[in-house]
């Protein structure tokens, strides 16, 4: 299935930003739009190379990489001699966690965090933001990525997504400091009322290993979030990625009543 040049170019409407963003990353994006939203289907033989290539109008270097992204992340997988397929979703278990951000989290353990914004701005959503958000797509969004250290170690890269509708003037916060969380109760009145997270284990890109100093495929954490208020609205979308030999994860469960 091939798609149209509005699709790649306009996959997360980050060509609008003044931010460049390479080839590769669009490519990538019109990808895990196929397969978010069920065009591509688990264990699906996608295009060849040359096939992307002319449908994205770009060079098989930058194919090559957006694909490789995409098998590191588990989304993707190669088989010698037969080609790249959609790989099967990973087993999923179910977990009880207490609504806490990173901040407060460090907070109450009082450990000293700081924050570096690497971008901030109005974006157009792409489809897969919109899906876990429940807007259309190209839908007009609050983008915040924050590069995140502890005691002077980076530690993780966080990107946010949230609904423009609901808190229109946001990007012009200064998010360095503070909570991003206490600054939606107080300014907006919005709370997380449930949310639903995952997490799974990726290999670090050249953006992410140079972002968190780290060498090329080093093993990160991956936990994709979805909070909800109290009507049920979805109203935040995040992706962490955390170093995963500076990371474990303690897990709070109660008895199942079924």
């Amino acid at each position: 299935m091939m798609a149209d040049s509005n699709r790649l170019t306009g996959a997360d409407g980050l060509e609008h930003s003044s931010v460049p963003v390479p080839k590769y990353h669009l490519v990538k994006e019109a990808i895990q739009g196929y397969i978010a939203d069920g065009s591509w289907a688990p264990e699906t033989l996608i295009p060849s190379e040359p096939e992307l290539c002319r449908e994205f109008a770009v060079s098989r270097i930058t194919v090559r990489r957006a694909i490789g992204d995409l098998a590191q992340e588990g989304k993707l997988r190669t088989v010698q001699g037969k080609g790249t397929f959609v790989a099967s979703p990973k087993l999923q278990q179910q977990f009880v966690q207490r609504a806490f951000g990173f901040y407060e989290d460090m907070q109450r353990r009082g450990l000293l965090l700081t924050t570096e914004v690497l971008r901030q701005e109005m974006v157009p959503a792409s489809f897969e933001v919109a899906s876990h958000l429940g807007i259309q797509p190209r839908e007009q969004v609050f983008l915040l990525v924050r590069l995140r250290s502890v005691a002077e170690e980076k530690i993780l890269l966080s990107t946010t997504y949230l609904p423009a509708q609901l808190c229109p003037d946001l990007h012009l916060h200064d998010f360095s400091t503070g909570s991003l969380y206490t600054y939606l109760q107080e300014r907006y009145g919005l709370s997380i009322a449930r949310g639903k997270r995952t997490l799974e284990a990726v290999a670090a890109g050249q953006w992410e290993a140079r972002q968190l100093e780290m060498a090329l495929g080093s093993p990160l954490l991956r936990l994709d979030g979805v909070a909800y208020l109290a009507n049920g609205k979805a109203f935040e979308y995040s992706q962490t990625l955390q170093r995963g030999d500076r990371a474990r994860v303690a897990v709070e469960f109660i008895a199942s009543q079924e």
